[in-house]
C-alpha cells in the first residue's frame, strides 16, 4: 500500500503537506539547501577530493586567466 502512494500525483501531494506541516514551510528551504551541501560533500569525498584540491584548482584557474588577460594586454600594446 505504501508504494501505491508515490505511483500517482495525490500521493506526492499528501506527502509534500505533511513534510509542510511537520517542518512549517520556512524551513523547507533550508533543510533542501543543506540536502545539496551534504551531497556536494559526499560526492568530492567519493572522488577523494578535499578543501584544499579545490582551493589548489581555483588559484590555478585564477593564474590562467590573469596570464590570457597579460598576453592579450601585451598584443594590444597596453
Amino acid at each position: 500500500m505504501i508504494a501505491n502512494i508515490f505511483t500517482n500525483d495525490w500521493g506526492w501531494l499528501i506527502v509534500l503537506v505533511v513534510i509542510v506541516v511537520l517542518f512549517g514551510g520556512s524551513r523547507i528551504p533550508e533543510l533542501m539547501r543543506n540536502l545539496g551541501r551534504g551531497k556536494r560533500e559526499f560526492e568530492k569525498g567519493l572522488r577523494g577530493e578535499d578543501e584544499d584540491d579545490e582551493l589548489r584548482r581555483e588559484r590555478e584557474r585564477e593564474a590562467e586567466i590573469r596570464r590570457r588577460v597579460e598576453e592579450e594586454m601585451r598584443r594590444e600594446g597596453h
